[in-house]
């Protein structure tokens, strides 16, 4: 049985495919404006991997933020329960998964096989997600990819104590005006970020194990100051940015057994 599971979320488009139950192929893409081109494009791109073709998949789901632009899906589910069902494959000790996507963060309590207990969630303010981080590199004229290790080279941190991403910008510039290094600016930056997602989680019962997964939890230094904020060790997996798209493939799975 192949199944298969297309995240497609504010910046990137991740697919996934399991085949007798085995993850035989993944694939990542920039979204683009047309959703639905990219949702196509990336799971040919993940079948490309393998002697699969798309008339071979039993059930196709759909998660992430433009989920109901996945032409041929046989199911949409949140990227809440997919995120839990997928943190719970990359490492099945998993209590609490944090999310920290491009237009949004969430925090969610995860019991048995993956199930989701509670959840919390950002989606009003672009502070606590990528978007934020992006936006602060460009006022910084920094390259995104490396604004991690920037962050934990930094003797110090500068305090940026707005939680608006506009007015953020407004005190990094402030920053830069009065000759505070870059380096440190950054750090305060991800330490802004790390207290706003904590704050969040917060809300729910943070447990050991804590997986970090989305576009995010490829920046060490947010992972790094998330657990100084949390007081708890976060585990990132090597596929954490394709955790959603693993686990709707896995409910497509289960979908199809039951």
């Amino acid at each position: 049985m192949v199944t298969a599971g297309v995240d497609v979320g504010a910046i990137t488009a991740k697919a996934a495919i399991f085949s007798d139950g085995e993850l035989r192929a993944t694939a990542l893409i920039f979204a683009g404006y047309d959703r639905e081109v990219a949702a196509r494009q990336v799971l040919d791109q993940a079948l490309a991997q393998t002697q699969l073709h798309r008339a071979q998949i039993s059930c196709l789901v759909a998660t992430g933020y433009g989920r109901v632009q996945v032409p041929g899906a046989d199911r949409t589910v949140t990227e809440i329960t997919c995120h839990a069902r997928g943190a719970h494959f990359l490492c099945p000790e998993v209590h609490t998964v944090i999310d920290i996507g491009g237009q949004d963060s969430k925090g969610i309590a995860v019991g048995a096989g993956g199930r989701v207990l509670d959840f919390v969630m950002n989606d009003k303010c672009a502070a606590g997600t990528g978007r934020f981080l992006e936006v602060m590199a460009r006022a910084l004229e920094v390259d995104l990819a490396d604004f991690g290790a920037l962050a934990l080279s930094a003797p110090r941190r500068a305090t940026i104590s707005s939680t608006c991403t506009v007015f953020a910008e407004s005190e990094v510039i402030t920053h830069l005006a009065v000759g505070t290094p870059r380096p440190e600016i950054i750090a305060g930056i991800h330490e802004a970020i790390a207290a706003r997602v904590a704050t969040m989680v917060g809300r729910i019962p943070v447990q050991d194990t804590v997986v970090l997964t989305g576009g995010v939890a490829r920046n060490a230094g947010v992972a790094r100051m998330l657990e100084e904020k949390l007081d708890h060790t976060i585990f990132v997996p090597a596929q954490a940015q394709l955790a959603g798209a693993i686990g709707a493939a896995l409910i497509a799975q289960q979908q199809r057994e039951t």
